[in-house]
């Protein structure tokens, strides 16, 4: 056998390995074929091929890998059992920048299924290796390994924390100055995946001047680099006061409301996100996003979107509103009432519900003023059937009660009382004849109405138990009126005047 010939087997074997990769990587693109690679065995094929001698069927061996672990946790379990996160970790420093690509898209598609995969990867060395990568200069394997490093992070903490003590965090914000977009989305997002699970994580990004570089992207005009600029903020400012203020200290309002009539809805979510959890901390946060417009942005936003990207926007009007008195009455006046009432009625999620009737509660509780701006919105029909409502979710119920009884319990506006006279059960009804029974004895024209309206009449029809508050109550608005009146509408004092009427004897 010649020289020729012996070299062409090897050149053969070669080709074959090189058309199996190929192959079995384009397969792996297509969902429907997985099922079929898996029980047949392809992991474990492809494993000896990620040390194969030659260049281009390492990488495309490491890309099928990658598409496979991508597509289901079971075969990214696979892919960690065959002990091929280790191969690839120490492979990693030697090799080329389309093979790092390669092994840092594996990573992530093994990291992103489960907290425990992510373990494996770091167990493996994964995250030294990734954070070298973000070293590199081609921009490729920075983002590739930025991504990575997000799919570890987002899961827990202390995954977080193996990133941060790997030294990943001055790279990722170093990531941000570089020129390619698709590098600051993914560096931003990695940060923001690692600022979200503690004060302290959030506080090392922090400390790494993080805050003036995201700053300064806020009006990029790249759609989804602000989604993750202005996620990352969110993320810093929700742990606490101290950390929120070093958000407002960088200048970002009143700028970013701009962002509030951006084309992209994430975008403006984001942004209304960042703004809830600025104000939830201090009167004083709140009253610094309200004076510089934030307020009637977030109005007005609340009036232009639907479903869950309203729900930020009705929890930071709450947020605002139970501060203090002065806050919610800016609320009141900023038209915020409508705006929640409209939300209530026109959406059918249960939880958006349940946080449009929390923040209607924070408004309404404070003193008469802002119980009548919720009443007038007639507000308390729709709060009353949706506690009453057995299809409501157990949060939603709990919440309108909520919202229900503290605005009650302030509420001095007696047109908006009187209904629930008619439809609310005892627990809710016990609220309401206190309040009449406080108002009725200073308001003699409200009394007369009480009477010409019905509303007495149907108070001497409710049972209540003896002894009871609610008994207490109704008693002390039947000590308003003359007696007769009282008895005149009490139920059955028709038939009693008909009796007297049948032993009558004209003279």
């Amino acid at each position: 056998m010649s020289q020729r010939q012996i070299v062409q087997v090897f050149e053969q074997y070669q080709k074959a390995r090189m058309q199996f990769v190929q192959t079995v990587a384009d397969l792996s693109a297509r969902p429907q074929n997985i099922e079929i690679l898996q029980n047949a065995g392809v992991v474990s094929m492809l494993r000896p091929l990620m040390l194969d001698v030659v260049p281009s069927i390492q990488q495309t061996a490491a890309l099928a890998l990658g598409r496979l672990a991508d597509h289901s946790d079971d075969l990214a379990e696979a892919v960690v059992k065959e002990d091929i996160l280790s191969d690839l970790v120490s492979s990693l420093a030697s090799q080329n920048r389309f093979y790092k690509r390669a092994a840092a898209f594996v990573l992530r598609a093994v990291a992103k299924h489960s907290p425990e995969l992510s373990q494996a990867v770091v167990a493996s060395g994964g995250v030294d290796a990734l954070v070298l990568c973000l070293e590199e200069f081609d921009p490729g394997v920075k983002e590739a390994a930025a991504w990575a490093l997000g799919c570890i992070a987002r899961h827990n903490a202390s995954l977080s924390q193996s990133i941060v003590d790997a030294g990943a965090v001055p790279l990722l914000v170093l990531c941000l100055r570089e020129p390619e977009m698709a590098i600051k989305r993914i560096a931003a997002s990695t940060l923001s995946d690692i600022s979200k699970h503690t004060p302290e994580l959030a506080q090392t990004v922090v400390d790494t001047g993080a805050i003036a570089h995201l700053a300064q992207m806020i009006l990029n005009p790249d759609a989804k680099l602000k989604r993750q600029v202005f996620s990352a903020l969110s993320q810093i400012s929700k742990h606490s006061v101290s950390l929120a203020e070093l958000v407002i200290e960088a200048e970002i309002f009143p700028a970013a409301l701009a962002c509030l009539r951006d084309q992209d809805e994430y975008v403006r979510k984001n942004v209304t996100t960042l703004m809830r959890e600025v104000v939830k901390h201090t009167p004083e946060l709140s009253l610094f996003i309200v004076n510089c417009g934030g307020m009637a942005a977030v109005i007005d936003y609340l009036g232009d979107c639907h479903g869950n990207l309203r729900l930020p926007g009705i929890m930071m009007l709450g947020y605002v509103a139970a501060h203090s008195e002065s806050l919610a009455m800016a609320v009141i006046l900023s038209k915020g009432v409508p705006q929640l009432a409209l939300c209530l009625s026109e959406e059918s999620e249960h939880h958006i519900k349940a946080a449009t009737a929390w923040s209607l509660g924070q408004i309404g509780h404070h003193t008469p003023e802002h119980a009548k701006a919720v009443a007038t919105a007639n507000l308390f029909p729709k709060l009353l059937q949706l506690y009453m409502d057995a299809s409501s979710s157990e949060d939603l119920q709990l919440k309108s009660k909520k919202a229900l009884k503290s605005i009650l319990e302030k509420c001095t506006y007696l047109p908006a009382l009187e209904p629930l006279l008619y439809d609310a059960p005892s627990n809710i009804l016990k609220h309401v004849a206190c309040q009449f029974s406080k108002v009725l004895p200073h308001d003699s024209k409200a009394r007369r109405l009480f009477v010409t309206s019905g509303g007495l009449k149907k108070v001497q029809e409710i049972e209540a138990e003896t002894g009871s508050p609610l008994q207490e109550y109704i008693n002390a608005i039947n000590s308003c009126f003359p007696e007769e009146i009282v008895r005149y509408y009490s139920p059955g004092y028709s038939e009693v005047l008909l009796e007297r009427l049948e032993s009558y004897h004209p003279a």
